[in-house]
């Protein structure tokens, strides 16, 4: 087992002799300058597009860019199977260059915080000066701002940023939807969804930007391993809506539209307290940006207006509802839609992960017939298997609400299991409250469902 560091390069003119602080850590650089002298792996392409509607980024946003960029690779490229002695946790540790190294030097013990909670790995971060031949980044651009945005808006393809930018574009707003893929699936789902606002709301005037930030599998000294579970992408797409925010200006407060019962996201069993309880948009994870945003002094907010909301009531008070039910089955929340192939199937939503179960109850708790061509359609047709992937999260579900009900004031206590939630105390009520909900609805699809070991 072994540490690694990845260290960021800007061109071959960036030749200072940068080596690990961590004990027998292997070396992956990566050079972020194409053969253009542009930024590569999807950062000048999001460059590119703000600068064709009149939008030009600070250095600190796109040094802000440029570190998420590497900590994907790190997170992404770097196996926790090959690498972690736990099975688990990793040890990575990222060297970027920055237009002012002082400034994020001192903010290494923030960030480190912020993604070791994030990822829950051990990072190291160190910040150097860029080399003369880059030390600027940002375009320098000819063309008309025809781009006005009073809101930036995470829009991932999935059912809540679908809510969030109806949601916002019903209330009169202008909002740059800002979108991250890699895979051709949510790039698909994007699109389309996308494409369903502009015809809906055709005088909102909206952009939307989308990134394909990405790392190929050999990026890290030609490892077969990589890493599936993906917990620091998140880092990545709030870099990119700051990028974003920033290049307006600044002011402009950033939308993260998700129900504030997968925030939280309390583990079923024991077991996802690891790796299955992601914190993307965990209240803690998110106070930790804003503070870094803060010291960064980009003036945007990162918000989540539905952090006291279950994704059923999401739907259900959904600014426009009946166009949310014609196009929900568009969106796409499956964790993984790809794995149906094994079945012969194309990519679809497998109707039994944790995300698709969440969502059925959602669409079942919000008034709309679910049209979305799952792969296990009939949750009721037979007994699923729990020792198989069919039936493991509904028995993980069923087992946790029985718990619940059993002892209702359990919950109070398991909100905190996640993470802290003590940077706004007043909060705890309506945060249990939510989580409450939110099993709730998952028991009402689950009525008469039955899985168990075969």
């Amino acid at each position: 087992m072994s540490a690694h560091t990845l260290v960021a390069r800007l061109g071959k003119a960036d030749s200072e002799a940068v080596g690990p602080t961590l004990a027998r850590a292997q070396v992956t650089e990566i050079d972020f300058i194409d053969v253009s002298g542009r930024l590569d792996f999807g950062l000048g392409n999001a460059l590119d597009q703000l600068d064709v509607v009149g939008l030009v980024p600070s250095e600190r946003a796109i040094d802000l860019a440029l570190l998420a960029a590497t900590v994907l690779a790190a997170d992404t490229r770097v196996s926790r199977e090959g690498t972690a002695q736990d099975g688990w946790t990793r040890e990575l540790e990222v060297c970027i260059p920055v237009a002012e190294p002082a400034l994020w030097q001192s903010m290494a013990p923030l960030l480190r915080t912020t993604l070791d909670f994030l990822t829950g790995d051990k990072w190291s971060l160190r910040f150097r000066a860029r080399p003369d031949s880059h030390d600027r980044l940002a375009p320098v651009t000819e063309n008309l701002r025809t781009a006005h945005p009073d809101h930036v808006c995470l829009f991932s393809g999935g059912l809540d940023s679908f809510i969030g930018a109806i949601d916002l574009l019903a209330s009169g707003a202008t909002p740059l939807l800002v979108s991250h893929y890699w895979d051709g699936i949510a790039s698909q789902h994007q699109r389309m969804c996308a494409e369903r606002l502009k015809a809906r709301f055709p005088d909102a005037r909206f952009h939307h930007l989308r990134a394909r930030v990405g790392f190929s599998t050999d990026t890290v000294n030609d490892e077969a391993l990589v890493e599936d579970t993906l917990r620091g992408r998140s880092f990545m797409f709030f870099a990119l809506a700051v990028l974003s925010a920033d290049a307006t200006g600044g002011g402009v407060p950033i939308h993260v539209p998700e129900n504030g019962w997968i925030s939280l996201n309390v583990p079923l069993d024991p077991v996802r307290l690891g790796s299955l309880s992601t914190r993307t948009t965990h209240p803690f994870y998110m106070a930790r940006m804003n503070e870094l945003l803060q010291a960064l002094g980009v003036r945007s907010p990162l918000i989540n207006p539905y952090r006291f909301k279950t994704k059923g009531q999401m739907a259900l008070e959904c600014a426009d509802h009946d166009f949310l039910a014609a196009y929900a089955e568009e969106t796409m929340s499956c964790s993984s839609p790809g794995k149906v192939r094994f079945a012969g199937e194309t990519p679809k939503h497998c109707g039994y992960c944790v995300p698709c179960l969440i969502r059925r109850a959602s669409l079942l708790a919000g008034g709309i017939d679910d049209e979305t061509p799952y792969y296990l359609g009939d949750l009721h047709a037979r007994v699923l298997d729990s020792d198989k992937s069919e039936g493991r999260d509904i028995r993980s579900f069923q087992l946790a609400i029985s718990r619940l009900r059993g002892k209702p004031e359990r919950a109070r206590f398991d909100i905190h299991r996640p993470g802290p939630l003590d940077a706004a105390p007043a909060d705890l009520q309506a945060y249990a409250a939510t989580y409450v909900a939110g099993l709730e609805e998952v028991c009402a699809l689950l009525e008469g469902v039955r899985a168990e070991p075969l």
